[in-house]
């Protein structure tokens, strides 16, 4: 059964999509059946992955408003074992298309439920915004994973957002857990980057993961090639961070599911 990660902060312009695409990639380049939802009406994950996205008569879109299937939503990618799920600027309507319709949190989750025993992971890309999409998102994810630019205001409205995560969890969803923080946008040049490190981790009681992705070029590229970073330059230092941080989540994955299984046995004991 996959684990479910939404990848979410409502500050734009903080590695978010670009977290999205490179670490759904590199968990499928480490042989991980992955699928990667786009719930941004920007579908800047869906045409960064390779989807000519003004160019489908089928996304996620018509899928929440009933008028497709996931399977006619569904898009296997180039990249071998990445499916997506694709948005583009008519996802922008969902929000008034869902007002009054009971049970509209979920509709994302009924969805999902039924095809998730196909994936080892599901990666869903939230817009920069705290509204029913995201909430669709938190409803169907696991664990929530907040990618943090290393900059003077990286804890701006961090607040906001984990007592979002936590509004989620006491109302819609008990399971829904903090992935983590992970630091993007790193510059070693700059004691800047150095000092925003340390100021978050001593001011964040969360799981924050090792691996920090640098400011580079070539990541920056890879977008507008349809590429992730693994395969654009595969020996970038993007590309080396986002294959660290694919094997912190796997080994997270199998830490956690190793301590389930623990407590299992002695429960029944």
């Amino acid at each position: 059964m996959a684990r479910i990660i939404a990848i979410a902060n409502q500050k734009g312009g903080v590695g978010k999509t670009t977290t999205a695409i490179n670490l759904s990639a590199c968990l499928a380049e480490k042989r991980k059946k992955v699928l990667t939802i786009d719930i941004d009406p920007q579908g800047n994950t869906s045409s960064g992955l390779g989807i000519e996205k003004n160019k489908l008569t089928n996304t996620i879109y018509q899928m929440i408003i009933g008028e497709c299937s996931l399977e006619e939503c569904r898009i296997h990618t180039a990249i071998e074992n990445l499916d997506i799920l694709p948005s583009n600027v008519n996802l922008a309507g969902a929000e008034i298309e869902l007002i009054g319709i009971e049970g509209r949190e979920f509709i994302l989750k009924k969805h999902i439920e039924r095809i998730r025993d196909e994936y080892d992971f599901i990666i869903i890309d939230c817009p920069p915004s705290l509204n029913t999409l995201t909430v669709n998102a938190m409803t169907t994810a696991d664990t929530v994973l907040v990618p943090i630019q290393c900059e003077f205001y990286a804890l701006e409205g961090l607040t906001q957002l984990l007592h979002t995560i936590n509004l989620v969890k006491q109302r819609l969803n008990p399971k829904l857990e903090m992935e983590g923080v992970v630091f993007t946008m790193y510059d070693a040049r700059t004691n800047l980057s150095l000092q925003v490190v340390e100021n978050v981790k001593s001011n964040l009681r969360q799981n924050i993961y090792k691996t920090i992705i640098p400011r580079n070029v070539r990541l920056a590229e890879a977008p507008s090639h349809g590429l992730p970073i693994n395969i654009y330059d595969s020996k970038s230092a993007g590309a080396d961070g986002y294959r660290q941080l694919a094997i912190e989540v796997i080994e997270k994955e199998e830490a956690d599911e190793y301590e389930k299984n623990e407590v299992h046995e002695l429960r029944y004991r």
